[in-house]
């Protein structure tokens, strides 16, 4: 008889969420003491970039940071911007495409993306205005939302080859169920795939030595970009590609565990570092060499490619054209909420104050109303997607003690995930310890 691996979740002991406890546990690796921005809605809460693949329930995360002013880094790096030269930021652009322009037409870059704002803005700007010739990548999503997938096929309609790529669709979904379980993070598998296979397609199948990201991560406050034009390796290569984990669960134990193999995983993989460095690829931040400004990049997509925002407001925030490719992308800003206290509101106005689109008054108001809000309209997709039910899993169902999702067996899971320190339970409602409306 096959032994469940995978366990329900058990009722949290509620007392460790009481109101008035003075002093209450920090999960992982958080600053037990909230503190938020004075600039704009980010709290030091804030997750930032690390090695995913080493990510399991008891990493530590490493946070936003703040000054003794109580400014984070995100908007610090804002007034960093407007003082840069970017005249000669420019020149360095243009002195990176001369060196990798192909004369004769073909590659010269790789550019990932879905066909949001975003990549369409790289891609174009690189195309038509500074004369590449990128392929572009895109890592499929979960679940294409109809204007997603509409937007993806505009992007392309303006002129791009692309090199789509949709990964094991049943593997992704074991994957993405067991991030859930393990990690409350069931964006992972996706962030897997988009953040290794592009360095690999670089190196290894078109041999091209350049490839362009859009903004950089100093615009979120990851502190130990240094201000870089240069994606730092450490974030997709590894010494030793088999010793990391995915969904929190060592390579070696989903293939022993969960009959998963080599081909099933080498696309959720890192490259090898010495397999990277013998490419000589370099990975560079569009956003280093031109001023990046969300907004303008909207409007810059909707002007050349007739990109499209959602027909609907986002759950859990006021905006409708950023991160709406995948349904899923709803349940992982949930997620993030539930375990940071920070959901997608916060993070769009953040972005949206430090642009001046916003002021902080209004970002606070638009975070009352919106964060946290929980994501019912795809939830039944949703809910399927991440069952694994007998009929497509016939051997891995056994290893779940409860393989159907279900919103109770969700709510048994979103418990979990709840630091005290940021969660307090009182008069049969869960609530935010300190928010930055009642700061």
């Amino acid at each position: 008889m096959v032994k469940a691996i995978i366990k329900i979740p058990r009722k949290i002991k509620k007392n460790l969420y009481h109101p008035k406890l003075n002093t209450t546990k920090a999960y992982y690796g958080l600053d037990s003491n909230i503190k938020f921005c004075k600039s704009c809605t980010y709290s030091n809460q804030k997750p930032n970039s690390e090695k995913e693949y080493k990510h399991k329930i008891k990493t530590k995360k490493p946070s936003l940071k703040l000054n003794k002013d109580n400014i984070c880094n995100a908007c610090y790096i804002q007034k960093f911007k407007s003082e840069t030269n970017w005249k000669k930021r420019e020149d360095l652009l243009k002195k990176l495409c001369d060196k990798h322009r192909k004369n004769d037409g073909s590659y010269d870059c790789i550019i990932p993306g879905s066909g949001g704002k975003d990549s369409f803005y790289t891609s174009y700007k690189l195309k038509f205005e500074y004369g590449m010739n990128p392929l572009t990548i895109t890592y499929a999503p979960h679940i294409y939302t109809d204007w997603g997938y509409q937007n993806f096929k505009s992007w392309i309609g303006t002129g791009f080859d692309n090199f789509l790529f949709t990964p094991n669709i049943k593997v992704h979904r074991l994957l993405t169920r067991l991030a859930l379980e393990n990690l409350f993070h069931p964006f992972q598998p996706f962030m897997f795939g988009q953040n290794y296979l592009t360095p690999k397609i670089a190196a290894d199948k078109f041999k091209i030595k350049l490839v362009f990201y859009g903004e950089s991560p100093l615009e979120y406050g990851n502190a130990d970009n240094k201000n870089s034009p240069i994606k730092d390796p450490k974030y997709y290569t590894s010494s030793n590609p088999l010793n990391t984990s995915i969904a929190g669960i060592p390579i070696k134990n989903l293939i022993k565990d969960f009959k998963l193999k080599r081909s099933d995983l080498e696309n959720y993989l890192p490259i090898s570092v010495k397999d990277f460095k013998k490419s000589s690829t370099e990975i560079h931040y569009l956003g280093y060499y031109i001023p990046w400004h969300p907004q303008a990049a909207y409007y810059y997509a909707v002007e050349k490619g007739g990109f499209k925002p959602s027909p609907e407001r986002t759950p859990g925030t006021y905006s409708k054209y950023a991160s709406i490719d995948d349904k899923i992308d709803d349940l992982h800003f949930y997620t993030t909420f539930i375990k940071f206290g920070m959901g997608r509101a916060t993070y769009d106005s953040s972005q949206e104050i430090r642009n001046d689109e916003i002021t902080r008054e209004e970002g606070i108001q638009l975070v009352k109303q919106f964060d946290g809000e929980y994501p019912t309209r795809f939830e039944d997709e949703l809910f399927k997607y991440l069952s694994i039910n007998k009929k497509d899993f016939p051997l891995t169902h056994k290893l779940f003690e409860e393989p159907v999702m279900t919103k109770k067996y969700f709510n048994l899971l979103t418990d979990k995930f709840r630091s005290p320190h940021i969660w307090m339970y009182e008069k049969n409602k869960w609530k935010l310890r300190k928010t930055i409306y009642n700061d």
